[in-house]
């Protein structure tokens, strides 16, 4: 009896293992084909039903998953942030180390607007019922402005980087760049060059 146990606990602990690995992937391959659908047919456009198509499974996995519509769009930008991170940390320069500082903070300027034109709309509504403080105490905004702010010190350690970083992420609120991109009809050049203009008004060599 003890070797029937001790086997079908064996049989379990790989049968779980299996589960975990093939929801796994069926969680990157959905992710994957909301993606795709947004390249395509931009935010508003995605359904679940379209990801599932598109991914090539039920339309109950994709909601086993992520529950709902907003579930699978705040996963799919969860995972944009995690890339863009990865990038800044590790990935290759101009975003990631290897370049000079300005170049690399002109870098991570411009992918996170491409990040913006994507989501935009949705981050403008989600910043909407937050209040200022809240924001600028998340995640992903602690992350970028300290990044910025290393960067601005390395290339000039008597320049005030905190305030600086704050600067140069205020233009990148999602509710300014929005009203920039919809309302003004500015195009992502403009928007990235004036970025460019900003950096070049640093106290440190451009």
């Amino acid at each position: 009896m003890a070797t029937t146990a001790s086997a079908t606990a064996r049989a379990s602990g790989l049968g779980s293992r299996a589960e975990r690995a093939d929801a796994a992937r069926n969680r990157g391959r959905i992710l994957a084909a909301a993606e795709e659908l947004v390249a395509a047919k931009g935010v508003a456009a995605l359904t679940m039903n379209e990801v599932a198509a598109a991914a090539g499974v039920g339309v109950g996995t994709v909601y086993r998953r992520f529950e709902d519509q907003g579930g699978l769009v705040e996963a799919m930008m969860d995972e944009r942030e995690r890339r863009l991170q990865e990038a800044m940390a590790s990935g290759p320069p101009p975003l990631g180390p290897g370049a000079e500082p300005v170049e690399r903070i002109r870098a991570f300027l411009h992918a996170y607007v491409d990040v913006l034109d994507t989501y935009g709309p949705l981050m403008a509504a989600a910043e909407a019922t937050m209040s200022p403080e809240r924001r600028h105490r998340s995640g992903p905004y602690t992350v970028h402005r300290e990044h910025l702010a290393s960067l601005i010190h390395e290339a000039s350690p008597d320049a005030d980087a905190e305030y600086l970083a704050q600067a140069l992420l205020a233009p990148l609120a999602a509710g300014t760049f929005v009203q920039q991109r919809e309302q003004q009809g500015m195009r992502l050049a403009r928007i990235k060059a004036g970025l460019d203009d900003l950096v070049r008004g640093l106290p440190v060599p451009a």
